[in-house]
């Protein structure tokens, strides 16, 4: 269960649509001068070397934020994501990634808060390095667990980002469990769950949103972007977001990016998006 580490895959297509959706959701939060509390329930490390050995073994990187760096600026519903990018790094480059805490830093006003849990040992004492600000309550804790405990939140309006790797298939269950408990304490707080789009043998996408839709809310949002054909046996050709009360008119500005994003990062043409919104 502790065996995960991000840095493999910082910056790639499924982060792209992760945090594309966070920001879009924390500047809707933030366009109203009263406070939001923003909690993430597998924060990571924060922020990424993508020049590290791990982030180069790969180099994912390359087929997410990579293909779009350098047209940003043809990106402008994406403005404050690239933003917060920006900010970690120096002249145009790109040799830092932020994770899902980096992001919601850049977004923090003095009246926001922000509440991160990471339960892997080391990974957590990289959360405090990349995160040292007063700003922030860090929790070396199980996200499932603390999800239900810390709810509801003060202030009583914001986002939970919840992203687990999904390495056992308990994971699912887990995350409609703990949903479904979230609803009871906070029902009126904005979700947003990030789950993967496998092989044809081992995807439980399908399962998990049919669980998510009976965890009580009634408005659901679900945006999946796919960069390459759906394999039999192995692999994750894509990603999407199911996202819980989702702030209005998130649908409508992913009805836009989403088509455009499945343009740029599919491989040889392939890439393929879905959106649906339940209200």
């Amino acid at each position: 269960m502790l065996s995960y580490r991000h840095a493999f895959h910082a910056g790639n297509h499924a982060d792209v649509l992760k945090h594309a959706v966070q920001s879009l959701i924390l500047e809707a939060l933030g366009t109203k001068d009263k406070g939001f509390c923003y909690i993430d329930t597998h924060a990571g490390a924060g922020g990424y070397a993508l020049s590290h050995e791990w982030t180069q073994k790969k180099a994912e990187y390359l087929g997410g934020i990579g293909l779009l760096w350098q047209q940003r600026q043809d990106w402008p519903e994406l403005a404050d994501y690239f933003a917060a990018i920006e900010a970690m790094n120096d002249g145009g480059r790109l040799d830092y990634y932020p994770g899902s805490p980096k992001v919601a830093a850049h977004f923090q006003r003095p009246q926001d808060r922000l509440v991160l849990m990471e339960l892997h040992n080391n990974e957590v004492d990289n959360l405090r390095q990349n995160m040292r600000r007063s700003e922030v309550a860090i929790h070396h804790r199980d996200g499932f667990e603390g999800l239900v405990a810390l709810l509801p939140p003060t202030p009583r309006r914001g986002l939970v980002l919840i992203d687990p790797p999904y390495e056992l298939k308990e994971d699912y269950h887990k995350v409609a469990d703990s949903l479904a408990k979230a609803y009871r304490r906070w029902p009126i707080g904005i979700y947003a769950i990030w789950y993967p789009l496998l092989a044809k043998q081992v995807d439980r996408s399908d399962a998990l949103k049919k669980a998510l839709a009976r965890s009580g809310f009634e408005r659901i949002l679900c945006a999946e972007l796919s960069v390459s054909p759906q394999a039999d046996d192995f692999g994750m050709h894509g990603s999407g977001m199911v996202v819980l009360n989702p702030p209005w008119k998130l649908g409508e500005q992913l009805a836009g990016l989403l088509p455009r994003l499945a343009q740029r990062l599919g491989q040889d043409g392939q890439g393929s998006w879905m959106l649906e919104e339940r209200s």
